[in-house]
């Protein structure tokens, strides 16, 4: 009997992990569209996800238009591959990026693990690194915006700003967020860290340079949002199906 008791609980325990498909979905949604900052997943790119019961994933990915450009489908296509082949259970990962002019190369060169100046050799000077980077760094000055924008509007100071760290703002998505943006680019986002850094070298925000700084976040926040917008507007002109864990905004 105690034989059977034991089975029971390890048949409990397999039936509380998650499949392999509900794995490979949670893997998608922290795949971002480097210039917009969302999951593609929410965004409406997954057209399609499908696990075999071998562990054979096949991911489908769309775009707003034929033409978007090329280096960052193929950051988003590559960044797919990477997050799905590393789920438990995954034996083969394939990443088709559907309708679009270069997808192909993209496609091709994913799978080969070729890199993005091999994939389109020839076209491209080097690899995606510093494109990622700039990314990163808009989606800190938008992320700054997020967390200041509350503390202003409840009759906060800019200058009160200055001295504040991460560590004295409440608890907030927008807040996570912005420590996760600035460690992926190895700035400081401790608990004792500034609130108001520069995101090219992590250096504080001088006294002086507060208004503009604001404002360069305040209008990097609105772009990025804007562009968000038209592209969903786009995906849903272009395709009438809604994608895998896309949101309605």
């Amino acid at each position: 009997m105690p034989g059977l008791r034991s089975g029971a609980t390890r048949e409990g325990a397999a039936s509380k992990r998650p499949a392999v498909s509900e794995l490979v979905n949670r893997a998608l949604g922290t795949v971002r569209d480097p210039e917009l900052d969302e999951p593609i997943t929410s965004l409406g790119f997954v057209a399609s996800c499908t696990v075999s019961a071998d562990g054979d994933a096949q991911v489908r990915l769309r775009l707003p238009t034929y033409f978007c450009a090329p280096n960052f489908a193929f950051l988003m296509v590559a960044d797919a591959y990477d997050a799905v082949s590393a789920m438990p259970g995954v034996r083969t990962t394939e990443i088709v990026l559907e309708d679009h002019f270069a997808a192909e190369a993209i496609n091709g060169g994913v799978a080969a693990r070729a890199g993005f100046a091999q994939s389109f050799d020839g076209e491209a000077v080097g690899e995606l690194h510093q494109l990622r980077a700039d990314f990163l760094r808009k989606a800190v000055m938008a992320g700054t915006d997020q967390v200041c924008r509350p503390l202003l509007a409840a009759g906060g100071e800019p200058q009160a700003l200055l001295t504040m760290t991460l560590g004295e703002l409440p608890p907030s998505h927008a807040l996570d967020r912005l420590r996760q943006r600035r460690a992926e680019l190895g700035l400081p986002a401790g608990d004792d860290a500034p609130l108001l850094i520069e995101p090219e070298t992590g250096a504080p925000v001088g006294g002086e340079a507060i208004p503009l700084h604001l404002r360069r976040a305040r209008t990097t926040r609105v772009s990025i949002e804007a562009n968000a917008g038209i592209c969903r507007g786009m995906l849903r002109h272009r395709y009438a199906a809604s994608g895998l864990g896309e949101e309605d905004q």
